[in-house]
């Protein structure tokens, strides 16, 4: 008996001891989250003016619900996305120690100095995006270490040097884009789908020399011919430097034509592609986010057909579509969208969206960009709206008597999802609908931004935004006063719930 005491008595402790092994695993030396103490020292390398990474904490335990980070499900750091922040300063090299890393999100910023060569270490990276900085110095040989690298942007900074070799190892590329840098010398052989290099006046292609100058031949030429009393001997000696001159001048013009032509035929055969209209075509590659082309969207929705329609608002049209996998999707058409700064701010509007990962908010499942068109595409959301399901003798379909009586019995502590069961508390009901309410007041310098529609969602600034907009009376709310007589008793007991029946509508 006291044998199997002690034995069991040595599983426990084992069992502790395992468990005491595996917390332990993912912190420092010191006690602290690795991770923690890396983006802190990302944090700590930045200047950040608008205080956008304030709740980075050296403190936190756990930085999966810190800004602009996102993590896996077994709760590591999956991404970092700080697009068009105005962050300056330099990136750190302990970014290397965030080896989970899929993503890498910098663009539009001023961060200088050069790129760490630590950035080697994260083997999962994906996506490595720090276009539209000012790094400078040569690009890290070790960026040939990120073997499952997909999207490879380094544009617009100060980058010189040469393009290292190494990338010519990376298999899986799909875009690389250099341009508009300082590089100089010659291009490795890189098998991505599309490689920009324009704007690098000094490049050139794979196997050229170091200096890639061109070459050009000595001048012909020919001493001067010795005046002699005989005029005949001078003549004919005249006459035989033209001929010599003119036979080795045609020889070294076919020579110049035939090696020009092979050339050409060799760049050919390399298939090294250049953007001669030096034009800088603007792309957004953003890991779960898809970028359809028009005429996918097109035959999708049916050429855009006005049965297809699922709304409409004031940035435009919502389409029904079913694309070629048999999936249905929400096509938003955009209008009213300014052609010659409209590229731009479209990316970054796009960057933003799919940054915002929430349960309260519909995600961006893919978009697309033409010259003079804009669309998103969302899931579709085949229950409709609130208010269509809240409404009576509307398509011949029932209304929701239940949410009524949980209206009526002031029970606000359910919402349902796709097959009716509830999953969300009072609380977070309320703080959605103040959010949607904000972002629909009737005047649109009222409304507030995405990034403050995030800080708002994660529980930051909510309360003033929500007290502000009480004391601005708009039309929205007065025309609560001419519903119909049906809705009266909803009127009575909560103003919050018409507005939220009000503002929904098919996605």
């Amino acid at each position: 008996m006291e044998g199997r005491r002690s034995f069991g008595f040595c599983r426990v402790v084992f069992l502790v001891l395992a468990l005491i092994e595996i917390s332990s695993a993912s912190l420092s030396p010191t006690g602290i989250n690795f991770e923690v103490v890396a983006l802190v020292a990302i944090k700590t390398a930045l200047r950040d003016p608008y205080n956008v990474l304030e709740n980075w904490d050296i403190n936190s335990v756990d930085p999966c619900s810190w800004r602009m980070v996102t993590c896996s499900p077994d709760g590591y750091v999956s991404a970092l996305g700080l697009p068009s922040q105005n962050l300056s300063g330099s990136l750190s090299p302990s970014i290397g120690n965030l080896t989970n890393l899929q993503s890498v999100l910098l663009q539009n910023n001023a961060i200088s100095g050069p790129i760490p060569a630590a950035i080697g270490k994260l083997e999962k990276l994906q996506t490595l995006d720090l276009s539209n900085n000012t790094f400078s110095g040569e690009m890290p040989t070790s960026l040939g270490d990120l073997k499952n690298l997909n999207y490879l942007r380094l544009n617009n900074n100060s980058l010189t040097g040469r393009c290292p070799e190494s990338l010519s190892n990376l298999k899986g590329l799909t875009l690389v884009d250099l341009s508009f840098n300082n590089l100089s010398g010659s291009l490795p052989k890189i098998s991505a789908r599309t490689f920009k290099v324009t704007g690098n006046p000094l490049i050139c292609g794979p196997k050229a020399s170091n200096n890639c100058s061109a070459v050009f031949p000595e001048p012909l030429s020919l001493p001067p011919d010795g005046l002699t009393g005989q005029s005949n001997s001078g003549t004919n000696g005249h006459r035989v430097a033209i001929a010599f001159g003119a036979s080795f001048g045609a020889a070294f013009s076919i020579i110049i034509v035939i090696g020009l032509l092979v050339w050409l035929r060799y760049r050919h055969n390399q298939q090294i592609f250049f953007d001669v209209n030096e034009q800088y075509d603007p792309e957004v590659c953003l890991g779960h986010v898809r970028r359809y082309t028009f005429k996918e969207l097109r035959t999708a929705t049916d050429h855009f057909n006005s049965k297809n329609i699922l709304g409409t608002g004031g940035f435009g049209i919502v389409y029904k579509g079913w694309l070629n996998d048999g999936t249905v999707v929400a096509v938003k058409r955009l209008k009213d969208f300014n052609v010659a700064s409209g590229e731009i701010q479209f990316q970054t509007e796009v960057q933003t969206i799919s940054l915002a990962v929430h349960r309260n908010l519909l995600r961006l499942s893919g978009f697309c960009t033409t010259e003079n068109e804009r669309l998103l595409v969302y899931p579709y959301m085949p229950n409709g709206s609130v208010a269509s399901r809240l409404r009576e003798h509307i398509h011949d379909r029932p209304a929701l008597d239940w949410v009524k009586k949980l209206h009526q019995d002031r029970k606000l502590n359910l919402m349902v999802d796709k097959d009716l069961r509830g999953k969300y508390d009072r609380i977070e009901l309320e703080e959605m609908v103040q959010v949607a309410l904000l972002c629909t007041q009737f005047n649109p310098s009222h409304r507030p931004k995405m990034s403050e529609v995030l800080k708002m969602l994660e529980g930051d600034g909510l309360a003033e935004k929500w007290e502000a907009s009480q004391k601005v009376e708009t039309p929205r709310f007065r025309s609560c006063e001419n519903l119909p007589k049906k809705y009266s008793d909803y009127i009575e007991e909560s103003s919050l719930v018409i507005e939220a029946m009000e503002l929904s509508g098919p996605r």
